[in-house]
This record gives C-alpha cells, sequence and structure tokens, in this order.
C-alpha cells in the first residue's frame, strides 16, 4: 500500500514526531495528504493505538494539528493520532464556490452523482485505505477510536456506528449530528448522493441510531454559545435518537464556548483520555 508514500515535514513535539505525508489514494483517484503524531513510546517493538480526527467544513490535516494542544496528552497517554484531509483536492477535482461544499468540505462519504463521484470517497478512504497505510508503514497497531469536529464529528460518529468493530470509542465536538434537517447536509447530501433521501440516511448520525444497536460509547461536547447551534448542529436531535436504542452516549453541554479551537482545546485532553481508557482495555 502507497509505495509513492512521501514525506513532506516532519517536527519533534512533546517527545514524540508530528509528521505530514502524501501519496496516491485509489478510493479518492488523486493524491492526498495525511498528517500523523506518534508518541516517543512509538517503536516497533511497542506498536501504539490510534485515535482518528476527522475536521470540519473548510479544515485540512493541519487545523487539528495546530490548534488543538493535543500533542503533550497524547504523549502521555502512548496513543497516535491521524488526521486526514476533509476531503480530495487538486486540479481536475470537482469543486463549488461556496465552502460547504466541494474540496474542504467532502462529508465523509462515498458520491454517487457526477462529477463528484470521481473523487469524493471519502467514507472508504477513511475507514478502508487510510489504516491500511497507516498500519502498513508506522509502528501502531489496529487498535482505533474516532474523533471530530462539526462536520468531522459528523464523519466521526457515523463511521463508528457504521463499523463497530473497526474503533472501540468514538468522540465529537459540535458535530453535525442530523444533516438531512439541516442547510449544510442538505446542501452537500443533494449534490453528493442525488434526490433519494433514503440514501442520505446511511450517513446521518440521528437515522443510524435509530436503526442500529449501537453498543460504542460516544462523548459529544457542544458548546452553547455555538452560532451554529440551533441551525446546523441539533444536539439534542442527537440525544433523542440515542434513548430509542438505549446507547451509551453523554452529551455535555459547555457554557460559554463556540465552534473555534478555542473550545477543542480546552476539552481535547478529556476526549483523549476517554479513548485511551477503550484502546487499552
Amino acid at each position: 500500500m502507497a509505495q509513492d508514500l512521501q514525506n513532506i515535514s516532519q517536527a519533534k513535539v512533546a517527545g514524540g514526531w508530528h509528521k505530514q505525508y502524501t501519496h496516491h489514494s485509489d478510493s479518492l483517484n488523486v493524491s492526498t495528504r495525511f498528517a500523523i503524531f506518534l508518541p516517543p513510546n512509538a517503536n516497533a517493538s511497542n506498536p501504539v493505538p490510534v485515535v482518528y480526527w476527522l475536521s470540519g467544513l473548510t479544515c485540512t490535516d493541519e487545523n487539528f494539528m495546530q490548534k488543538a494542544g493535543a500533542f503533550k496528552k497524547a504523549a502521555e497517554l502512548g496513543i497516535a493520532i491521524v488526521a486526514p484531509d476533509t476531503s480530495p483536492r487538486g486540479e481536475g477535482v470537482a469543486d463549488d464556490e461556496g465552502y460547504d461544499l466541494g474540496q474542504g468540505a467532502g462529508f465523509y462519504l462515498n458520491a454517487t452523482q457526477a462529477p463528484w463521484d470521481k473523487h469524493y470517497r471519502m467514507y472508504d478512504y477513511i475507514t478502508q485505505e487510510l489504516p491500511e497505510v497507516i498500519e502498513a508503514n508506522f509502528p501502531v497497531t489496529s487498535v482505533r477510536s474516532i474523533s471530530g469536529h462539526s462536520m468531522g464529528g459528523h464523519g466521526a460518529i457515523t463511521i463508528g456506528i457504521k463499523n463497530p468493530h473497526s474503533y472501540r470509542s468514538i468522540s465529537a465536538f459540535s458535530p453535525i449530528t442530523h444533516p438531512m434537517q439541516c442547510p449544510w447536509g442538505q446542501k452537500a447530501f443533494s449534490a453528493y448522493l442525488g434526490s433519494d433521501v433514503e440514501q442520505w440516511k446511511q450517513y446521518d448520525s440521528c437515522e443510524l441510531l435509530r436503526t442500529n444497536n449501537v453498543n460504542l460509547p460516544i462523548l459529544v461536547d457542544q458548546g452553547d454559545a455555538d452560532n451554529f447551534l440551533t441551525e446546523q448542529l441539533k444536539p439534542e436531535l442527537l440525544v433523542e435518537a440515542a434513548k430509542e436504542y438505549d446507547t451509551d452516549l453523554e452529551l455535555r453541554m459547555q457554557p460559554g464556548y463556540d465552534h473555534s479551537y478555542y473550545f477543542i482545546s480546552s476539552f481535547i485532553d478529556q476526549h483523549l483520555e476517554f479513548h485511551a481508557a477503550y484502546l487499552k482495555q
């Protein structure tokens, strides 16, 4: 896998290493980039578990790695972090003038509609190709958890629910919980998946919780001063859906916090500790 894997940057941090790589993705049909943090105890004789982080609209692998302040805690816990890009990019990759569709807005699904279906297969990339690349080239195990923010929170929850044997735990900051019922999701799903709303349900956290007996623990943090809270995020609907199957979901409303990385950096240590409890069982 990923014979063309190229290290394009690296920096020592918290005793470990942050590195960026590019490689050709068969899923995305284009070259893509990811970043990985390896804690100081990670080596061939001591592979470590991984938290996969999915970022939100307009982001790349760099937003989380540069702004979340996660390295010290991840080093302490002995956990690797992998952050892919949020969509395919490059010449010939379909795009849109809006920030909420196209490059930077892949929504972690497999597009079925032209022109998006040629490259926009982030679901396959995150669930299959990327873990294969990571596990073949770095001192990590196949023990994984998944987390994300906003659009990436949507991705983390839906991917975790649909692949319960691949992850130990799920967490999210400010996730788009019910994309079928919010403007961001409706715009993206219409473009990527077409007009058949039955197809949309396979990428909607609330719909998936209602139809799947989810046995993974889920932690969600949401700021009550988030300006997207009412129109786009709707966390109360996620709680309602979780109750139908008695899902192990905890929603923590955090007073005064907004949608930014100031919020994420305030609680990322708790999320890493949450995942570590399950990754190391």
